[in-house]
């Protein structure tokens, strides 16, 4: 199908300690349990996308060769005035061109989405969230957990080479 990533993740992306987890999750915890474990390629913005390289282009193209969206719910990323380009385009990706798949990640109890933007709001009704109910431990969750498995669940069927 062309396409180079299983899934595109985006997430908040801030200085402040309450998002230190949140890349801790994205940087460590995904690609040791999505990549590492269940052979999934991820493409993660800071690590996939290069310095030097017109960020917004290289967004798109990247989300084009992604099979999946993954989209981190945080407060942070629901009380921010301006939603991040990649969200932006992301949502338009899959709302209006309905060609790819989003799955949101629950990462901390949102409780009700009225905050959250209208495309948003719209996915979760159709689709429901993935929530993390993990506690925010350091150690890195089984890849069997109800999470994980729900992850996968949306995510596309591994092609094992052999």
């Amino acid at each position: 199908d062309g396409k180079i990533y299983d899934a595109y993740v985006i997430y908040p992306r801030s200085h402040t300690n309450e998002a230190n987890f949140v890349e801790y999750f994205v940087y460590q915890i995904m690609p040791d349990i999505l990549e590492n474990k269940c052979g999934y390629k991820l493409c993660i913005y800071g690590r996939d996308i290069y310095p030097g390289e017109d960020t917004a282009s290289a967004i798109e193209k990247r989300m084009q060769k992604s099979r999946r969206l993954i989209i981190l719910l945080t407060h942070q990323l629901i009380n921010c005035k301006e939603p991040a380009y990649d969200q932006h385009i992301a949502l338009y990706n899959a709302l209006i061109q309905n060609d790819t798949k989003v799955i949101l990640l629950e990462m901390e109890t949102i409780g009700a989405y009225e905050k959250l933007q209208e495309s948003l709001r719209f996915i979760i009704k159709q689709q429901g969230t993935v929530k993390w109910k993990e506690q925010h431990t350091v150690q890195p969750q089984s890849s069997n957990s109800k999470f994980w498995k729900q992850v996968r669940y949306h995510m596309p069927l591994t092609l094992k080479s052999s």
